[in-house]
């Protein structure tokens, strides 16, 4: 019976062993992401194969959109379950390094990259960026006649045929929130107001936008880079402007990535950022179905790449630390009234 009892106690040894080693540092890193997984999964698959690092992958999916990974992200932080948030904009990297969520990373692989896109203490890190763009029918709007500001959407001959997403929500509110930074807030809400006077319609979301557009029921509307992709790679006759090129400038949307601050695997977090922002990852998004602009301009575009490179537009000058605080507030009083009493 002793030997029995021994036998089985190292086996027990052996189990407890082998079950430690297979959740090592070495072996995974847990990565929160609020980019679409399709955009996500290649990445960490490729990411995979070459470190030999497993990444457990948690999307923004069905489960988590009642409040959201940043919530979570911040209900985790006495107990972090990630190493990583993978951002899909600067606004919830900025949310959680004011919550004390993140914690300070200066990637070496972020050479070359724009500094203006990061927070300047390494709290996130930006990479690869959509931009906010006009999309138009080209059935409905000639070359002649195409818009090249926001302010087009006020224009008369837009008159009842021009939308948006709703601003409360996803890259629209980041827009309001950059605008409102930009113009000032008066000249914001004259913005804004003279959309109404204008009967802009508001839509669902920016891929409500996409296809309100391209089936021609708007001539125009506000959107991002990769739901213009979309409508382009479905066929549709659609165009786009990247906005106010001799004005305020285009609104650039990068990805950041997040170190989350006493995550289980920290080593394997920094790598996975390091991955992250790689030139070759940059080139990788490029030719994926997001088709993102490289913030570098030494990355290798696809062939027939629909957009440009970050350092070929005219950026909108942002302060993107600043926009969390600018979009909460006029989320809850100016742009909330503005939406419940025109939608």
């Amino acid at each position: 019976m002793t030997r029995l009892w021994t036998q089985l106690a190292l086996c027990l040894s052996f189990f407890v062993l082998f079950t430690g080693c297979s959740n090592s540092e070495g072996e995974v890193v847990v990565v929160y992401t609020s980019v679409d997984e399709v955009f996500a999964e290649p990445i960490c698959k490729q990411f995979e194969q070459d470190t030999g690092i497993k990444v457990k992958l948690v999307p923004d999916t069905e489960e988590t959109k009642s409040t959201g990974l940043v919530a979570k992200l911040i209900e985790e932080k006495d107990r972090p379950r990630a190493d990583v948030f993978w951002s899909g904009d600067p606004v919830r990297a900025a949310i959680l390094k004011a919550k004390g969520v993140s914690a300070a990373y200066k990637s070496p692989a972020a050479e070359g990259l724009p500094p203006e896109y990061s927070d300047p203490a390494g709290h996130w890190i930006s990479f690869s960026a959509r931009a906010r763009v006009i999309i138009y029918n080209k059935n409905l709007v000639s070359d002649e006649e195409k818009p090249t500001s926001i302010h087009d959407l006020a224009d008369p001959r837009f008159k009842g045929k021009a939308c948006l997403a709703n601003p409360l929500f996803g890259t629209t509110s980041m827009h309001a929130a950059a605008l409102f930074q930009v113009l000032g807030d008066e000249n914001a809400k004259k913005y804004f107001d003279s959309l109404v006077k204008n009967d802009v319609k508001i839509l669902s979301s920016n891929g409500h936008v996409r296809r309100e557009v391209a089936n021609g029921v708007f001539a125009i509307g506000l959107t991002d880079t990769d739901d213009v992709h979309v409508a382009m790679e479905d066929g549709k006759p659609v165009g786009f402007v990247y906005p106010d090129a001799d004005g305020i400038g285009t609104l650039v949307i990068p990805n950041a990535a997040v170190l989350i601050a006493r995550g289980p695997n920290p080593e394997n977090g920094k790598k996975f950022i390091d991955y992250l922002l790689r030139a070759e990852t940059e080139a990788a998004l490029a030719r994926g179905e997001a088709a993102q602009m490289p913030l570098r301009g030494n990355v290798t575009l696809p062939e027939g790449f629909p957009f440009k490179k970050v350092t070929d537009l005219k950026a909108m000058k942002v302060q993107y630390g600043a926009l969390a605080d600018k979009q909460e507030a006029i989320t809850k009083s100016f742009l909330r009234e503005w939406v419940d009493e025109n939608q």
